[in-house]
């Protein structure tokens, strides 16, 4: 009687695994890549896919860290996924500040070495940072509103892995703005702008 019982469990099972399966190799193959070049940008400009309609990607509960070391933000560039907390440490034996004055303008205040103070950046832009204790300090975070997102190499050429399928607008960050219009369908999508 027992096995009989377990067999219909384990048929439950087995189709479950299966469709399980099914769904990851489908999501799979919805994942598409862009590649492209973009002219006229200097290397490490921000290639990213802007909103997507009925999408809400958020780095909410994510942390990265940038210190304050050397009389530098180290990273002095970092890309983030908004809602993303960056953890801002002072590594160096002198106080530091950290402000900005873009897309809104924030003060953090000033705090002593070993000490981190904290900020989710729920807002879509470049953050350049600075600090009012060293006018010399600055550094930049890219804040993106999709986790699908390249930097340029030399000669303008990037590739963002991942991009569902469907219409979606390409953007740059970090030096000329510029957008493109992309309709993303199976294997790889080819782009220049």
């Amino acid at each position: 009687m027992k096995s009989l019982l377990h067999k219909p469990l384990l048929s439950v099972v087995s189709v479950l695994e299966f469709l399980v399966i099914v769904a990851a190799l489908a999501s799979v193959s919805m994942a598409q890549e862009i590649q492209g070049k973009v002219s006229g940008v200097r290397a490490g400009t921000l290639v990213y896919v802007d909103w997507i309609k009925g999408q809400d990607y958020k780095g909410e509960g994510k942390h990265v860290k940038i210190d304050q070391r050397g009389m530098k933000f180290i990273p002095h560039s970092l890309i983030v996924l908004r809602g993303t907390t960056v953890d801002f440490l002072n590594s160096d034996a002198v106080g530091h500040n950290v402000y900005w004055k873009s897309p809104k303008p924030n003060n953090l205040g000033t705090w002593p070495q070993g000490e981190t103070k904290s900020f989710a950046f729920w807002d879509a832009g470049v953050v350049t940072l600075f600090c009012n204790v060293h006018p010399e300090m600055s550094g930049l975070i890219y804040v993106v509103p999709t986790p699908f997102y390249a930097q340029t190499k030399a000669d303008g050429s990037f590739v963002i892995r991942g991009v569902p399928q469907g219409h979606v607008t390409l953007r740059t960050m970090g030096g000329a703005s510029k957008s493109k219009d992309v309709d993303v369908g199976g294997g790889t999508t080819n782009v220049e702008f």
